[in-house]
């Protein structure tokens, strides 16, 4: 696909370099920008033009940047001091995709990828609420949260973050999120603006996108948070056509303020600010330190080379949210206390409305309970369980029961429930044998002390051939491990957070786990290094050997084997910082999955993903249920969900393939991960399910996908272009004999009367809605034209997609019971 740029207004100084590059952004060659218009003091309220009348430049400059020491250390992400004299208080920003990430405990929700896969608008408002409410009883005023970008690479770090791989269906879910942050007074910030689609090579990737692909596909859910009142946005490391985006002039200023309307400010990711000259393309605030909003731009100032006004206007825009959610208001209201009872109950409707069941063969699930429950549970995750992703969305919550407690306690009295580990993540002390020196093991009155340095050097010989697993465990700062030189495991703070596996040992102890192939008699050399800090650091380093795996694995299979089902835990691990190495689950988990299902075919899989996974072992099993990282809650809810006291609801939010050779994305460098820096979306506007229908490829679960207990069906379609709107009206029946609840969806095809790229098929609408057994209900969707509508690049406009146009409406992308055409017309 040939790329486009984006037509800019009259007047601005690098319109002749966009269309030179062809793509969004301009090259690289950096001419010098003009500066917007700067908003004048009449354009904010009296209370904020007075306060910059009365400001220094001194006092300016330090509300556009971080890096003063918060006197009161809650361990939020940025800080900014404001203006005590004039009343102005300090600013308190913290990290909270899933939760409010600061050094307390708070309430730990599920992940993103959760919220969007329940479909639900409410939920998602009260999701809004319960981060809301935290944040402000916990001291913060600035939530750098929700993550908005697309899911386009199904390996991609984050995908767990954000909100699925379809435009409407993520500018629903985000919309109704902020105003629910937003409703508590404190601020959201919309991230990653824009195209951070990845985190290899994120902090600079130069991104090459068109026009109509960046406006229908990534940008939707950015503007639909604008437009929910989102008091900030973020822009990313990534270039887009040579720029960086918290540069990019076309991207903050052009679409964000004069299309979009935006009246909040721009901050720069952490480290993402590339100039001084930047505070004239859009960027409001340098974070976390001043290296070019600080002196530099005092400097700029007073030397005329950059207007005080462009300040003034950034300052105006920080202060105009900050009296928005009352900040500036004389007698400002009191932080609120925490609820936890009523959070936690959000937390856990999250986690059953967005677990997704994929499958469910011979009716394997809902579990039988009491006498009749025989049940050999088995996976580390069952004992330890996954409760959030990792980096800087990594809440720590004030507790999280394990799944196999909730298990047991919801099979009730007389039931038979075991529980087998199937996978060791945690092993034994590498022993002095395989050593050339003494094992390491600093623990208790050996931890290496305050203020000292670990620094462990050995060799070590593999007794046997196979995949051996190496466990770096600690307690304080952390560590690293390198064998042959290179750094293999680490369990350091990343990001502000924890850092290591998702998993933490028995003991409570930081984990992190690699596996790696050795022959027997290979001798290796090993390195353990770190610094205790201000207080002593615990380590020690265990393996588990090849022989040792197989018993474990043998262990697992012969306890299921011996039980009526089999219910096997399984786990990824997505982080910031670092795109997933492959779609499989990590280590040995497929041949555990395997083996178990061979020794009993009536075998459950609970996934515990924070996106998608392949399961070379689906056809073996009998039901899978896909329940994402669930939160602090996630053990009650998945109990719930596997006995049957809800019914499974969540409709899958991205597609899931069928291998790495399909997907969007594969075979293909320039598209991922690119080559030399640069990074090509050729793919255009297919993305996700949008994909897979272009290019006819199977996918192994489709986007909008999810089982129940009960069945549903659909009848009696109506379809009409109506005073200006379409309507869509038919007939939804629970046929089953259990409650539940489904997620009609609403597709349409494109229109012979566009001349540009269109989708196959594009979600337009869909409604959740709740039925008793036997119970219907007529449900009518008004599809929006906004949503039938293509980018026109000439025109710089959105144009509807008129005449006669196919309409499908069903229970996924791949699942269209009922079709209709319609005469779209205005």
């Amino acid at each position: 696909m040939t790329a486009r740029t984006h037509p800019r207004r009259a007047g601005t100084a690098v319109l002749a370099m966009l269309l030179a590059a062809g793509t969004v952004g301009g090259t690289a060659a950096a001419a010098p920008v003009t500066a917007p218009p700067a908003a004048t003091a009449a354009a904010f309220s009296s209370t904020v033009a007075t306060l910059l009348s009365q400001m220094t430049l001194d006092e300016k400059i330090g509300m556009v940047h971080g890096g003063a020491e918060d006197p009161e250390a809650v361990g939020a992400a940025g800080y900014l001091p404001g203006v005590p004299r004039l009343g102005i208080p300090e600013l308190r920003l913290a990290d909270g995709p899933a939760g409010v990430r600061v050094a307390e405990a708070a309430t730990a929700l599920p992940a993103p990828a959760a919220l969007a896969s329940s479909f639900d608008d409410t939920l998602a408002r009260q999701f809004g609420e319960v981060i809301g409410r935290d944040g402000r009883a916990l001291g913060v005023d600035v939530l750098l949260s929700p993550m908005t970008n697309n899911i386009r690479v199904p390996t991609a770090g984050r995908n767990f973050e954000t909100f699925g791989e379809d435009p409407l269906l993520a500018s629903r879910t985000v919309g109704a999120e902020v105003a629910g942050i937003q409703s508590q007074g404190l601020i959201a910030t919309i991230k990653h603006y824009a195209a951070n689609n990845q985190e290899q090579n994120r902090m600079d990737v130069d991104v090459r996108v068109d026009e109509q692909t960046l406006q229908e596909i990534e940008l939707p859910a950015f503007q639909a948070a604008v437009d929910a009142g989102a008091g900030s946005v973020m822009c990313a490391y990534n270039q887009l056509g040579g720029v960086h985006a918290c540069e990019n002039e076309d991207l903050l200023t052009t679409i964000l303020r004069e299309q979009w309307g935006f009246e909040g400010w721009v901050m720069s990711d952490w480290g993402a600010t590339q100039s001084t000259e930047a505070i004239t393309a859009g960027l409001d605030m340098e974070m976390p330190r001043g290296t070019y909003f600080g002196e530099p731009l005092r400097e700029a100032i007073l030397a005329g080379e950059i207007p005080e006004a462009a300040l003034d206007t950034s300052v105006g825009r920080i202060l105009t949210q900050m009296e928005r959610v009352g900040l500036l208001a004389a007698d400002p209201a009191p932080r609120p206390e925490r609820d936890p009872a009523g959070a936690a109950q959000v937390a856990q409707q999250v986690a059953e409305a967005g677990a997704v069941l994929l499958k469910n063969d011979r009716n394997a699930l809902p579990l039988a309970s009491g006498a009749d429950a025989d049940i050999a549970v088995i996976g580390p995750t069952a004992k330890t369980p996954v409760v959030t992703g990792g980096g800087s969305s990594r809440v720590l919550p004030e507790s999280a029961a394990a799944p196999i407690d909730a298990i047991t306690a919801r099979a009730g009295t007389g039931a038979d429930v075991g529980w087998s580990v199937g996978e060791d993540l945690e092993g034994v002390l590498i022993p002095a044998e395989a050593l050339s020196t003494a094992p390491l093991q600093r623990t208790g009155e050996d931890a290496v002390p305050a203020g000292e340095a670990l620094d462990y050097a050995a060799t070590v010989t593999a007794p046997e051939d196979g995949t051996y697993t190496l466990s770096l465990q600690t307690t304080g700062a952390g560590a690293r491990v390198s064998v042959d030189g290179e750094e293999v495991l680490s369990t350091r703070s990343q990001f502000g957070a924890a850092g290591g596996s998702l998993i933490a040992t028995a003991d409570g102890w930081t984990n992190d786990t690699h596996y790696v192939e050795l022959e027997a008699g290979t001798t290796h050399e090993l390195t353990v290094t770190g610094e205790a800090g201000d207080e002593s650091l615990q380590a020690r380093l265990h393996w588990v050997t090849p022989s040792a795996r197989e018993r474990t694995v043998q262990e697992a299979a012969d306890a299921a084997r011996s039980a009526e089902t089999a219910v096997v835990f399984a786990y990824d691990e997505g982080t910031e910082g670092v795109d997933r190495s492959s779609l499989s689950l990590p280590g040995t988990q497929d041949e555990l999955i395997a083996a178990v299902a061979a020794a009993n075919p009536n075998t459950v899989v609970v996934l515990n993903t924070g996106a998608a996974v392949t399961m070379p072992w689906v056809s073996s099993v009998r039901a899978v249920l896909e329940t994402w990282y669930p939160g602090q809650e996630g053990a009650e809810a998945t109990a719930r969900l596997l006995f049957g006291d809800v019914s499974p609801s969540g409709k899958l939010s991205q597609t899931f393939p069928v291998s790495e050779d399909v997907t969007p994305v594969a075979g293909d460098l320039l598209r991922y991960p690119g080559v030399d820096g640069q990074q090509v979306y050729s793919e255009g506007i297919d993305v996700g399910y949008r994909w897979y229908d272009a290019v006819g490829a199977e996918s192994l679960f489709p986007f909008g996908h999810g089982l129940s207990y009960t069945s549903f069906e659909y009848g009696d379609l109506r379809v009409q272009d109506r005073e200006g709107r379409i309507e869509v009206a038919f007939t939804v029946t629970n046929a089953g004999e259990r409650a539940g609840a489904e997620v009609p969806q609403v597709y349409v095809g494109p229109s012979s009367e566009l001349t540009q790229d269109q989708a196959v098929k594009s979600l337009v609408g869909y409604e959740k809605v709740a039925l008793a057994p036997g119970q219907s209900r007529r449900l009518s969707i008004v599809v929006e034209d906004r949503w039938l509508s293509s980018w026109a690049i000439d025109d710089d406009t959105w144009e509807l997609g008129t005449g006669p146009r196919d309409l499908w409406v069903g229970t996924s992308s791949a699942d269209l019971a009922l079709h209709d055409t319609v005469d779209v017309r205005r």
